[in-house]
């Protein structure tokens, strides 16, 4: 029986490959939805989540692509497919999901990148969304290190 982190890491999962494929083909969000849950070999998974993400990064793509561009070392088109659909859904967590640890959303992303993208793509990941979290959850991670030195 999966358990509520797995089925928000599948859910994570699925709108990668969901938020992929809208990338590569175009298609509507909602139709790309329907084929994902009338797929019935992906269960269990947080379908809240999913549905999230995969409407909400779309909508909010002007305001997350430029949060990003600051922390990138070439333009977003140029970033791999993969990697920027992840890039997308890390940067759209720390910036809507305060109640998501920083750490939790970039180790979640980095296993994305690991198991989906180029074979450097995680450490690529993992310095963007590092910087991003840097600038964006300050007095997280001030108050994280505050409490690690006592």
């Amino acid at each position: 029986m999966a358990t509520g982190k797995q089925w928000r890491s599948r859910a994570r999962q699925f709108a990668l490959q969901a938020l992929y494929q809208w990338q590569m083909t175009g298609e509507d969000t909602s139709t790309i939805q329907v084929q994902f849950m009338e797929n019935k070999e992906l269960a269990n998974f947080d379908v809240k989540l999913f549905t999230k993400l995969l409407y909400s990064i779309p909508e909010n793509l002007e305001q997350l692509d430029n949060t990003l561009s600051p922390f990138l070392d070439r333009t977003l088109s140029r970033v791999d497919p993969v990697e920027r659909a992840v890039l997308r859904i890390g940067a759209y967590e720390l910036l809507e999901h305060i109640e998501i640890p920083y750490r939790v959303i970039i180790n979640e992303a980095v296993e994305l990148a690991k198991r989906f993208g180029a074979e450097q793509g995680h450490r690529y990941v993992n310095g963007v969304l590092d910087r991003l979290a840097r600038k964006i959850r300050v007095n997280e991670i001030t108050t994280r290190r505050s409490r690690t030195k006592s």
